[in-house]
């Protein structure tokens, strides 16, 4: 069975969300969750946990932090990466150590997202957190802020 990182945003469908994480849990995965701040205030991350079995994140600060790096563990942790659920305009800021975006899974992963109708905001080049250095930094904010003004409707 597969290690599947499950990716929970604030929705009416949240509760779709638990319910999948479950099912995948009783189909054998293993489950873990991260939900943004606004998903954690609807459902708690603890809800995550006990449908799982699997620890639940919604924030990289408080007392289970491990050295500020826990989203490279999960990357690494992680077979498969979903979504779940997604609503309204699609964006993604791939940011990541040069080596994971080099590899050819993730050329053909957002290759596929941008064919199902992601904008990719291309990560700059420079020193990143894990020390190592090429293409892989968060793009800047005022360049994704410019490409979200560029993107609006009308």
């Amino acid at each position: 069975m597969s290690q599947i990182l499950l990716a929970c945003g604030a929705s009416a469908a949240l509760h779709k969300a638990c319910d999948l994480a479950s099912h995948l849990a009783q189909q054998g995965h293993r489950v873990r969750s991260v939900l943004t701040p606004r998903a954690a205030e609807l459902v708690r991350p603890q809800l995550f946990e006990a449908l799982t079995g699997e620890p639940a994140f919604a924030s990289e600060w408080g007392d289970a932090r491990r050295a500020g790096m826990d989203h490279i563990d999960l990357a690494r942790w992680a077979e498969i990466f979903l979504v779940a659920p997604p609503r309204a305009r699609r964006y993604v800021c791939p940011a990541m150590n040069p080596h994971m975006l080099a590899a050819a899974p993730v050329a053909r992963n957002l290759e596929q997202l941008r064919r199902d109708g992601w904008q990719v905001i291309e990560p700059g080049a420079g020193r990143l957190a894990c020390g190592d250095e090429g293409r892989g930094r968060l793009a800047e904010p005022e360049e994704i802020a410019a490409f979200l003004a560029r993107a609006q409707p009308g």
